[in-house]
């Protein structure tokens, strides 16, 4: 049994093998994993007995399960009116400036891949952002470079 067969088996475990189990078992693959490879995706629905494609569609509907390779660092930056409104263009801007990549790359060193999503849910501080599971709020081009710089020398813990 290869290491993804063994993840999804001990996931279905403990979530079970319904249609309702399959969100659990996709985030606990991604939480290990950072991703959701085609590989995984086609064990999870043996496991639990449904289509390939029916995963597949889960996954791409929802923004934190993604199916392809990320970079350690991942940047979501909230894409709402309100955050626009305050400034988000800018920041995304001093993101890619800083980076020397767009919107749904990653960097060459896999370091940091730069992703807009929807509400992050800190309108009242917009605009927002996330790194991994660190929330970012009332960002300025300079406070940016500033979070950027301490994810490029490596200082921060993750």
């Amino acid at each position: 049994m290869n290491p993804i067969q063994s993840l999804v088996k001990d996931l279905a475990d403990k979530h079970g093998r319904k249609r309702e189990s399959l969100l659990p078992i996709m985030q606990g693959v991604v939480a290990q994993e950072k991703y959701l490879s085609e590989l995984a995706m086609i064990e999870i629905a043996r496991e639990i007995d449904i289509s390939a494609s029916e995963v597949y569609g889960t996954a791409t509907f929802y923004s934190f399960l993604e199916t392809e390779k990320m970079g350690k660092y991942v940047i979501r930056v909230c894409k709402t009116i309100t955050c626009a409104m305050k400034g988000k263009n800018q920041v995304m801007l001093t993101i890619q400036n800083m980076l020397k990549i767009k919107l749904g790359e990653t960097t060459p060193d896999r370091k940091f891949t730069l992703l807009e999503t929807n509400c992050l849910g800190w309108c009242h501080k917009a605009p927002a952002m996330l790194i991994n599971d660190d929330v970012y709020t009332e960002l300025t081009p300079e406070k940016v470079r500033e979070v950027l710089s301490m994810y490029m020398k490596e200082n921060h813990v993750n």
